[in-house]
């Protein structure tokens, strides 16, 4: 059903979704070219980002990043295995699961990650208050939607 508006106007809480996706996207947009004028790939960007942000007693394994990426374990392999290959990362076996192998970043993976998330902060420390009020207004309109359903 949806909230009652003017025949030509789009109902608010499908513009104000759109307009969030817009900025998700803005963002997204933001987030891959800084992470290829780094000189990264933007999934080897936030492969990064994952494996230097795990909370503190976590083993960060394949099968975490890709859960953490959306990945395919076999893509993330090809990933870790990239990001290897340029000194971004190494790979130590486990200690108590010898199948599994423990990610960390090397020295330049930390340098990288250190610059970019700098930027990203900034970047969101400027989208942050139209990101807060999109959510708000989704929010508000949502409950008007759901209250004109249930009437």
């Amino acid at each position: 059903m949806g909230i009652s508006i003017a025949p030509n106007e789009p109902d608010p809480l499908l513009r104000t979704l759109a307009e969030f996706r817009f900025e998700l996207r803005c963002f997204l947009q933001f987030s891959e070219t800084a992470a290829l004028e780094a000189g990264l790939q933007p999934q080897q960007h936030q492969l990064l980002l994952q494996v230097a942000g795990a909370p503190k007693n976590t083993s960060v394994t394949i099968a975490y990043a890709a859960e953490r990426l959306g990945l395919k374990h076999n893509s993330a392999v090809e990933l870790v295995n990239r990001s290897e290959r340029e000194g971004l990362l190494s790979r130590t076996m486990d200690a108590t699961d010898k199948r599994r192998a423990i990610l960390r970043l090397t020295r330049k993976g930390k340098l990288l990650v250190a610059r970019l998330t700098g930027a990203h902060a900034r970047e969101l420390n400027e989208l942050a208050p139209r990101l807060a009020k999109t959510l708000h207004n989704i929010g508000r309109y949502s409950r008007k939607s759901a209250q004109m359903e249930a009437e």
